[in-house]
């Protein structure tokens, strides 16, 4: 009887595969929001000198301290943002493949590991966002889930893993994306270099973009 070997088996079925990525990316996803922290009372009451004597109505005190929250709602929604434009371009990935195997799925499962960072990296962004070592790790992150995600799609296409009715120019278009964002994304980090605000403001107009992609060139490329 013939043996059939174990990697020859597993990792066979792309379904599980878009399963287990849709549950990661909505833990993750989910995990972000987990930074946005409602300020409490005992930091009214710290301020309080500030508006006892009428100077500043706790209105105010509250309006001052949501200020402090702003950079972690910056942060929050760019990252929410960029995971569901990796979300898109790796079920788009799995979507044209007609199976899977054992080394497309750890492949996707790396790219995996670099999504469940994405808290981590979105903390230190939040609070240091004027620090450009703490952008830098942010892009070092988005730069290593496209790379992830582009290794992914190449793999597919050596492995003769895709579908044989894909649309023509497909693994073209979804490289041209993948390496135009990751550019885009670098130009904000340079940007960064002289404003880190202008830097983040610049990466979350590019996901904008991406978002509802406008029908205007060059903007409809990417």
């Amino acid at each position: 009887m013939e043996r059939t070997l174990y990697h020859r088996l597993a990792g066979g079925s792309v379904d599980r595969l878009a399963a287990i990525s849709d549950g990661i990316f909505a833990v993750t996803m989910t995990l972000l929001v987990l930074d946005l922290r409602v300020p409490v009372m005992d930091e009214m009451r710290r301020q309080r000198p500030l508006w006892s004597d009428g100077a500043m109505e706790p209105e105010r005190a509250l309006f001052s301290l949501l200020a402090h929250v702003g950079p972690s709602a910056l942060a929050f929604a760019l990252s929410f943002l960029t995971l569901g434009m990796f979300w898109l371009g790796q079920q788009t990935q799995l979507n044209f493949c007609a199976r899977g195997d054992r080394q497309l799925s750890w492949l996707h499962l790396t790219f995996l590991l670099g999504v469940s960072f994405m808290p981590f990296s979105t903390a230190l962004l939040a609070e240091f966002m004027t620090v450009r070592l703490a952008l830098l790790v942010y892009w070092l992150n988005l730069l290593v889930l496209g790379l992830l995600l582009l290794a992914c799609l190449r793999y597919a296409d050596r492995a003769g893993l895709l579908r044989e009715d894909r649309e023509p120019g497909f693994r073209a278009s979804l490289r041209r994306r993948i390496v135009v964002a990751q550019a885009l994304y670098l130009v904000g980090v340079l940007l960064a270099v002289w404003n880190t605000y202008a830097g983040v403001g610049l990466i979350v107009l590019l996901q904008l973009n991406s978002a509802f992609a406008p029908k205007i060139r060059p903007f409809d490329r990417f």
